[in-house]
């Protein structure tokens, strides 16, 4: 017999798709007539921004783009890129954001494996993406952006009263986002309209966002869509500055410039503004609130940017997750702990997202919870909304990050008695010296201590003696020296002896475009070195 609670369907009235198009809509409704966009002597509010990217909207759905069609983007942080995350999309077609600082070779790729029929190219691009061109054999439309008229003259000519078009389904491909390459190849992965609508609603909670923020452009658009800023901002009708560059000086005269409040950034832009001669004398007051997310963000550095007047919240998440879905939520009790004690909690990776299902540590063989012992080390396993779809075309990397119902990290962790998740290492960076598991995340933040270094990053070597052995690439702070000598005897005395590097090296890290460092570059050089 049916259940009365079964008879119902769903129908126009109760059931919309999920998408982050709505976000915009909304707000050129309410906050039609606030500051949307700032870039110089570009500013625009969001009843204009909507008219905008309708008009770009509709020219994309004349020529004939719709579900499905890939379209890529090559730029920098600019209004143009923002408002593309809107138009693509509300035209049915997928956004596919490139890393501005690939060699045209990867980009070569990209465009190939994507199987994109436009680009919106910056002018300043143009040599690199007509070599990726040249490279494929095969040319594509181009848009241009920055110093072009192209691309107003879509503003100009289209219709500002396209209609806004949902997807049909929710599930449907919103964004394509590459890997950050740390590791050979970059792999496609794909963003359902679902998961960013959630992605956004679930930063504004976690992040405590009010309405109405000041919020500075810098994470970059090309890298999980900006962490999703782009569409959670309209959300809460912030006011979008861009700078283009993050270079320090231009980020910190747009935040006196014009109120900033918020911004997001990976820990080696944190550091070089921590650094930076353009560093505020005194600390801001009203206090700004920063989100720092990639690898783990030495204590040192959250330190000195708490000093600067800078809140920072560590969030946890990969390109395949839609970024962030786990934050250090800070507890009342941490307020009295030292600042050196405060800023070593602040580097957790933490607890959920509100909108992540699951967010476990799991022991790799047993497949259960590691106890809550802050020393047991588990694989981070993630459930949600907010998960790709799967890998472009890659359906065995799909089916095998995947394995047993949940998104295999390969981030090694541990768990704290108060539940707090702490990543340790990448299983692939973990050094096993004589039968002991050593973290190379541990060892870098005691040398990011050390007043002289700017960058560091520990990876194994060959030990004749103990298999292998920790050894560090170092970059040091203009001006600074230092010795393999007097930086291992700092890390002796701050770490047991097995754990301390057996070899140090000074030189410039190699790093992806999101400040990462690539470790598997150094990995491999490792591999030729070897200790006593």
């Amino acid at each position: 017999m049916s259940n009365a609670y079964d008879q119902f369907e769903k129908c126009d009235a109760n059931f919309v798709a999920l998408s982050p198009i709505s976000f915009l809509k909304r707000a050129a409704n309410i906050f039609a007539d606030d500051e949307a966009v700032v870039y110089g002597d570009k500013r625009y509010n969001w009843a204009e921004v909507l008219q905008r990217v309708r008009s770009v909207a509709s020219i994309l759905s004349q020529r004939g783009f719709g579900r499905n069609d890939t379209i890529c983007v090559l730029a920098p942080n600019i209004p143009e890129v923002f408002e593309l995350h809107y138009a693509i999309p509300m035209a049915g077609a997928v956004i596919n954001t490139i890393n501005t600082r690939l060699e045209a070779e990867t980009i070569a790729y990209i465009l190939d494996h994507s199987e994109s029929k436009l680009v919106f190219c910056d002018v300043d691009l143009k040599g690199v993406l007509e070599a990726a061109f040249e490279m494929n054999g095969a040319y594509i439309d181009v848009i241009w952006l920055g110093d072009s008229d192209d691309y107003e003259t879509l503003v100009n000519e289209g219709d500002d009263r396209f209609q806004i078009k949902l997807p049909n389904d929710e599930w449907d491909a919103l964004a394509l986002n590459y890997t950050s390459g740390t590791s050979g190849r970059p792999k496609g992965v794909v963003y359902h309209h679902r998961g960013a609508y959630l992605m956004s609603l679930s930063t504004v909670a976690a992040w405590s966002v009010p309405q109405r923020p000041v919020f500075l452009s810098v994470s970059p658009m090309f890298h999980c869509n900006g962490w999703n800023h782009p569409w959670a901002m309209a959300i809460i009708g912030a006011k979008m500055v861009f700078t283009r560059n993050p270079m320090p000086e231009l980020i910190f005269q747009a935040i006196e410039n014009e109120g900033v409040t918020h911004f997001g950034a990976a820990p080696i832009v944190l550091s070089m503004l921590a650094e930076s001669e353009h560093a505020p004398k005194t600390a801001y007051n009203p206090r700004l609130n920063v989100m720092t997310a990639g690898a783990p963000p030495p204590p040192s550095i959250l330190q000195r940017f708490s000093a600067l007047g800078m809140d920072v919240m560590q969030v946890y998440g990969l390109t395949e997750t839609y970024g962030h879905i786990a934050h250090c939520l800070p507890k009342p009790e941490w307020n009295d702990l030292s600042n050196e004690e405060y800023a070593g909690k602040q580097a957790m990776q933490g607890v959920a997202f509100p909108m992540t299902e699951d967010f476990l540590v799991l022991d790799r063989e047993t497949r259960k919870p590691v106890p809550h012992d802050g020393a047991s080390i588990g694989e981070i396993v993630i459930r949600g909304n907010t998960v790709m779809k799967g890998y472009f075309k890659n359906p065995e990397a799909t089916k095998k990050s995947f394995e047993g119902g949940y998104f295999l990290s390969g981030d090694a962790a541990v768990v704290h008695p108060d539940g707090y998740v702490q990543v340790r290492d990448r299983y692939k960076d973990v050094i096993i010296s004589g039968g002991e598991n050593i973290s190379s995340v541990e060892v870098e933040a005691i040398l990011y201590k050390h007043p002289c270094i700017s960058a560091a990053a520990v990876v194994a070597m060959p030990s004749e003696k103990w298999g292998e052995s920790p050894c560090a690439f170092i970059e040091l702070r203009a001006g600074e020296t230092s010795t393999e000598t007097e930086l291992i005897a700092f890390c002796k005395k701050h770490l047991a002896g097995f754990k301390a590097p057996k070899a140090i090296y000074f030189e410039e890290l190699p790093k992806t475009a999101t400040g990462k460092i690539q470790k598997f570059i150094l990995r491999d050089r490792a591999k030729n070195l070897t200790s006593t």
